[in-house]
């Protein structure tokens, strides 16, 4: 009788989540509009496309236990931590309120975003 062999199962990759297209970039301002901080203000730090989320200065902010390293001492460190994106909405740069925005492309094809309040353009800041 022949003897029972247990082939392994191939494995597969992980499949990588879809880039998400965020309406915010680094250097927006903008006003947090759910969640703990709801009504505070801050700049945008960092974008991360792959997971949504945005870093806003003095937004989520934790606290971390940092070793000792040659360059830098051991103790806490206060930080901002990641929010998602829907939770933040950019301020108008005409009336400096909380607006949604919509997408025109110029003459020359680049990709402009209009506050819908205003009608004004929102620069982008890099």
């Amino acid at each position: 009788m022949k003897p029972l062999v247990y082939r392994k199962a191939r494995r597969r990759a992980p499949e990588r989540p879809p880039r998400v297209r965020l309406h915010i970039t680094k250097g927006d301002l903008v006003q947090i509009i759910s969640g703990d901080d709801k009504g505070k203000r801050g700049r945008v730090l960092r974008v991360i496309p792959k997971t949504g989320r945005i870093v806003v200065e003095g937004v989520n902010l934790v606290k971390r236990h940092r070793r000792a390293t040659p360059k830098a001492e051991a103790g806490i460190v206060t930080m901002p931590a990641p929010i998602h994106h829907s939770k933040a909405m950019l301020i108008d740069p005409k009336t400096g309120e909380p607006t949604r925005i919509r997408r025109r492309r110029d003459e020359d094809g680049t990709v402009e975003r209009i506050a819908l309040k205003s009608g004004e353009p929102i620069p982008r800041n890099r």
